[in-house]
């Protein structure tokens, strides 16, 4: 098994949050035969109140095909700093799974689900997560939120929803309004895309506003 802390430059969807792309297509590419799992941990995002720090540690299983039967998982945490108490956040979304699971690996071979915490909200009660799905060797592509709630420990997977659109991309937090996730969503190829508030519960409304907002810091 190995792990790596490579730095991230590129991404699928031209993400501002992006997912470590090439840290993935270059273990496929170079590492296939040196060993079957890798593993990637994101940067630590710590509340701006300093008392909780999220991260997810990223799974690379290399399949017989590389670029076709590979699949990519992720499990995400959040550390309370007081206590060091740590949860495991659940995710749910079309792809995600638990990477420990060997069922759920042979049923997701070709799956791409990483998590990439993005913003805690200004009063860091709330965590706001980029969720990345796809397929190898298909044009899927789009991002879910996974919002927790601390103070109830629940989470909430949550994407536009009531219209149709080949991709969307988690922009932050709704500048004018914290409790909703801000995406930009349209076709692909299309110069149109537009932006949409959705909140814990799914509702999903057009904005005008181009502000998103982000909170917490960042660190290796």
């Amino acid at each position: 098994m190995q792990s790596s802390h490579l730095s991230v430059e590129c991404d699928p969807l031209n993400s501002p949050f992006p997912v470590p792309w090439a840290w993935v297509m270059e273990t496929l590419t170079q590492s296939p035969q040196v060993s079957r799992l890798h593993y990637f941990r994101s940067p630590t995002l710590r509340s701006p109140d300093g008392r909780h720090a999220a991260y997810s540690r990223i799974q690379l299983r290399i399949g017989d095909d590389p670029l076709i039967t590979s699949q990519v998982s992720s499990a995400l945490f959040v550390e309370n700093l007081e206590t060091e108490d740590i949860h495991a956040i659940p995710i749910h979304a079309p792809f995600a799974n638990n990477p420990f699971i060997r069922d759920a690996e042979l049923e997701s071979a070709g799956t791409i689900a990483i998590a990439i915490p993005v913003s805690w909200s200004e009063a860091g009660d709330r965590l706001l997560v980029r969720e990345f799905e796809s397929l190898f060797s298909s044009n899927l592509a789009s991002d879910f939120a996974v919002i927790w709630d601390c103070p109830t420990q629940q989470a909430y997977t949550i994407a536009p929803s009531g219209f149709s659109y080949s991709h969307a991309v988690l922009l932050g937090w709704n500048g004018d309004r914290s409790d909703q996730a801000l995406f930009e969503a349209g076709m692909m190829g299309e110069l149109d895309a537009r932006r949409w508030a959705v909140d814990c519960a799914g509702r999903t409304a057009a904005v005008a506003s181009e502000q998103s907002a982000t909170f917490g810091h960042n660190h290796r």
